[in-house]
């Protein structure tokens, strides 16, 4: 039942069927499965709750809600919602094996496959005890859609092959038609050399590594060239990595089309893709990575063909990992994984920003959460096992919040994130 980390591992797959039905398996069957049932009542209560205390994009005051007065906003009302969401989503049997593997000091593998009404929960967060959250205890990740893991001519590049090769960095780019400070403008605001995401991306240009290749280490941010052809070029060339920070736009999972989500890249109206255009810019759509040019060429190339996507992916943008509340996940996760990764961390939910926590939150002028997630991601990233560094990562982030209880120290970032792995 062990990984190839020497871990215990288990399968914990969702399935909805008016109630939520929860089994799971350990690989080896070395402990036993089993299965649980949530009452359809007792879970959408529940995913109720959560969702008051997710930021809200749609309406003015959604942010300012989730930052001052929803359940993320405070210790105490967050540490509730993590055990109303263990009492539901976590059935007896598994938590029981897995307190008495923490008791003997092993923490297992939990790789989830949630049903698409239950994939926005944070499972990292869930507290089966007070003051004990699932990732104290176990190292937690998403199981790739088996059906894109196993797809007719899907290439998957090894990252212990390609780790040597260049980091394609996609920072904050300038969107076409949109300022600064609109609604596709600036996620990251101005940067200054000296910060840690700056030192990060000095240390890739002064290896060789980053692509674009850049005279200082700001000169990575605000990009006007980084569209979807100087993209495909790059990855072309070889990459070991991909960062994006910036914009999605997810679709509502009751359109029924992940394939519609959109990655804001600087790319023009006049850009050949499937997304309709938005002002002076085209979003480069799910669809587009997973069809490439069929039906909108002669000669038609394959997404995967015009982007190979290296082993691991960063999606750090609201909601990019939405496409797992879909039925059938085409979304932008499902196209990385279809075009060749491995592993991606994307989002379960909006993102504030830096500029949020200090303007909404009356968080430090030199707090940058939404910063610091992006370099201790990055950094996980570049570790032979990212998902036990991303878990790391989200412990100390759990005892800063335990101990500090404050706003910028909140799960409403750093729990958003996601870790989808094919193996």
């Amino acid at each position: 039942m062990v990984n190839a980390h020497g871990q215990p591992t288990a399968i914990v797959r969702m399935a909805d069927a008016g109630d939520l039905y929860v089994s799971w398996r350990w690989t080896h069957d070395t402990l036993p499965g089993g299965v649980g049932t949530a009452p359809a009542a007792q879970v959408n209560e529940t995913l109720a709750a959560l969702g008051r205390a997710l930021p809200d994009l749609t309406g003015p005051e959604g942010l300012h809600r989730a930052l001052t007065t929803g359940a993320f906003a405070s210790y105490k009302a967050e540490h509730d919602l993590a055990q109303h969401l263990s009492r539901t989503f976590l059935p007896f049997g598994l938590a029981r094996q897995l307190h008495d593997l923490f008791t003997r000091g092993v923490r297992p593998h939990l790789r989830i496959q949630p049903s698409p009404r239950v994939a926005q929960v944070p499972w990292e967060l869930i507290a089966p005890d007070p003051g004990l959250r699932l990732v104290d205890i176990a190292d937690v990740s998403v199981l790739a859609p088996l059906s894109i893991v196993h797809s007719p001519g899907r290439e998957t590049r090894s990252w212990t092959h390609t780790r040597h090769l260049p980091v394609v960095a996609m920072l904050d780019p300038r969107v076409p038609g949109f300022q600064a400070d609109s609604a596709l403008g600036s996620v990251l605001g101005r940067m200054d050399a000296d910060s840690p995401l700056s030192r990060r991306v000095a240390a890739y240009a002064d290896e060789g590594r980053l692509r674009p290749v850049v005279g200082g280490p700001t000169d990575c941010f605000r990009r006007e060239d980084v569209d979807r052809n100087w993209l495909g070029t790059a990855l072309r060339e070889g990459a070991g990595r991909m960062v994006y920070v910036g914009h999605v736009t997810a679709s509502a999972p009751e359109s029924g089309q992940s394939e519609h989500a959109e990655l804001h890249l600087a790319c023009a109206v006049d850009s050949l893709g499937f997304a309709e255009p938005k002002r002076a810019h085209r979003p480069l759509s799910a669809k587009d990575l997973l069809l490439g040019t069929h039906t909108l060429t002669a000669e038609p190339i394959r997404g995967a063909e015009l982007w190979p996507i290296p082993s691991r992916v960063a999606l750090i943008a609201c909601e990019s990992g939405g496409d797992l509340r879909f039925s059938e996940a085409l979304g932008l996760v499902s196209a990385m994984i279809a075009g060749g990764a491995e592993l991606v961390t994307a989002s379960r939910w909006a993102l504030p920003t830096d500029l949020a926590f200090q303007r909404f939150a009356d968080a430090g002028p030199q707090t940058r959460p939404l910063q610091d997630a992006i370099c201790s991601i990055d950094a996980a990233h570049e570790l032979p096992d990212a998902v036990g560094a991303l878990c790391d990562w989200q412990r100390e982030r759990v005892a800063a919040w335990r101990d500090e209880r404050t706003i910028e120290h909140s799960p409403v970032l750093w729990a958003a994130f996601a870790t989808v792995s094919t193996h």
